[in-house]
């Protein structure tokens, strides 16, 4: 007996030795586009887009990816919103020999004294490679598949990558008409096969129209599932990005009849389910208390349009499987978050530009597995059911919990003369202490100036509205912005007004 209790220590030592643990992040980088000067966007011609703005963009990608495991960033990044290469050379560009040609060559040096036309024609992803090996962030390959166009289709302006440590044994890009190509990377781990789906989904989660797309897009997808599962009903895949639906898009929006994500591609959140023969992938978000789940805003409200969805092979002891209860929002107060606790998106702001995203990142850890038994499953804690309760939920920004007396910006407070009609007033909460202007919609004079007044509630308007007639003093706080070229204050919650 003492011998079989050695062995099986020894032996649970050694499968523990043998295990590996690494971590996968999803990330919208919010329109990362190089330098060649060739753009479709119009915030991106080089008469606005900079080779400063490129430099504060790609290092502050790089500050947050160095969050994750002590600096030395995750071992897989599934990326959205890079810049499809405009002109690209003739053969693909070899990642590792850029690098190591521009070792000695800091970024801010390429991108400054050193540039040239050589630096100017890298590829966007080539240029982020560079920004996190200066951060101390190396080792990863590079996949960006095809970005194939059908006839009669404009081509595809952004485009999905995946930074990966772990060998790549194919890249595949899966097209849908009318939308961006899903790319499909397979790499090993350990020599463990993992498949994973970089995904950057048709914009729009809440309009019907669109969702015909995002259901093509889920429709492709589940297509290329379907034959991997086939083959292994217990392959390891892991789908990613940025696929503009709500994790309860069906429950959320109940005019759509059928959704890209729910209904098409088969995400949910009964964790337990993925262990039987019909509902094969788990949906993270569901790992999250209710409350918690949001990785953007819009109009008040916070959405999900980030995730990470897994398949059944993921919970069982053969390969990889995922780590229970470790899926996350990277949201990190004074870098990407702001005091609302929102994220602090990319702004054009001054010569050099600033901010990082409007979504944040979403992360989750993985491990491998020496038993080698795909007909084991791992004992779950609290493992998630998709309550009927929960999924109707929309989650609202609680602004009436945000000190808004303390982070507000005050006319004594702005320089003498200022105009706050820039870049980088946006999203900022001011205290406005003016004057109700003349007309027909809600308006206040401030600093010499005049600025609609705006609610997200049609409700409150009505009340503002009625409240303040033309020539009355009104006193709030607004969040800064600008909608059709007209700028305004955005009262987020009924309390901002004294």
């Amino acid at each position: 007996m003492h011998f079989l209790t050695s062995f099986l220590l020894v032996w649970a030592i050694v499968a523990v030795a043998q295990a590996r643990s690494f971590t996968v992040v999803a990330y919208n980088v919010e329109n990362l586009f190089d330098l060649d000067g060739v753009a479709n966007y119009d915030d991106y011609q080089p008469g606005k887009y900079t080779r400063a703005h490129a430099l504060t963009k790609l290092q502050n990608i790089a500050r947050v990816v160095a969050k994750f495991e002590a600096g030395r960033g995750p071992d897989v990044l599934l990326l959205s919103e890079l810049e499809v290469d405009a002109t690209p050379g003739k053969a693909p560009p070899n990642y590792n020999a850029l690098l190591a040609r521009y070792a000695g060559v800091r970024l801010e040096a390429m991108l400054g004294a050193k540039f040239d036309a050589e630096i100017g024609d890298l590829p966007s992803e080539a240029l982020l490679a560079k920004a996190l090996a200066d951060g101390g962030m190396t080792g990863y390959q590079i996949a960006i598949g095809d970005s194939p166009v059908a006839p009669g289709e404009r081509p595809q302006e952004i485009k999905c990558a995946v930074f990966t440590r772990f060998p790549i044994k194919h890249v595949r890009s899966h097209p849908t008409a009318g939308a961006r190509a899903i790319l499909e990377v397979l790499v090993t781990v350990d020599g463990a096969p993992l498949y994973l789906f970089a995904n950057h989904w048709k914009s729009g989660a809440s309009d019907p129209e669109t969702e015909t797309t995002r259901a093509g897009n889920a429709r492709t997808l589940r297509a290329r599932l379907d034959e991997i599962l086939r083959a292994d009903p217990h392959a390891d895949v892991v789908i990613g990005g940025d696929l503009n639906s709500q994790y309860n898009q069906k429950q959320r929006y109940p005019k759509m009849t059928k959704t890209g994500i729910n209904d098409v591609l088969g995400a949910q959140g009964n964790e337990l389910a993925v262990r039987g023969p019909q509902r094969d992938l788990y949906n993270l978000w569901y790992e999250l208390p209710p409350p918690e789940r949001g990785s953007d805003t819009y109009r008040g409200e916070w959405g999900t349009l980030m995730h990470l969805i897994i398949s059944r092979g993921l919970y069982d002891y053969r390969g990889v499987h995922y780590v229970d209860n470790s899926f996350g929002v990277a949201k990190f107060p004074g870098l990407n978050a702001d005091d609302q606790g929102q994220p602090v998106r990319w702004s054009f702001d001054g010569p050099a530009g600033q901010g990082f995203s409007d979504h944040f990142p979403v992360a989750a850890k993985f491990m491998t597995v020496a038993d080698g038994r795909a007909d084991k499953y791992q004992t779950l804690q609290n493992p998630s059911v998709e309550k009927p309760a929960d999924a109707t939920v929309v989650l609202a920004v609680d602004y009436a919990k945000l000190e808004v007396a303390k982070v507000a910006l005050t006319a004594a407070a702005l320089p003498r003369g200022a105009s706050l009609r820039a870049d980088g007033y946006k999203g900022k909460i001011i205290r406005v202490d003016g004057v109700v202007a003349p007309g027909g919609r809600l308006a206040v004079e401030f600093l010499g100036e005049t600025y609609d007044v705006f609610s997200h509630d049609a409700e409150f308007r009505k009340k503002l509205r009625a409240d303040f007639p033309a020539g009355q003093p009104m006193r709030f706080y607004g969040e800064l912005g600008q909608y059709k070229e007209r700028w305004q204050f955005i009262i987020q919650d009924p309390s901002w007004v004294k």
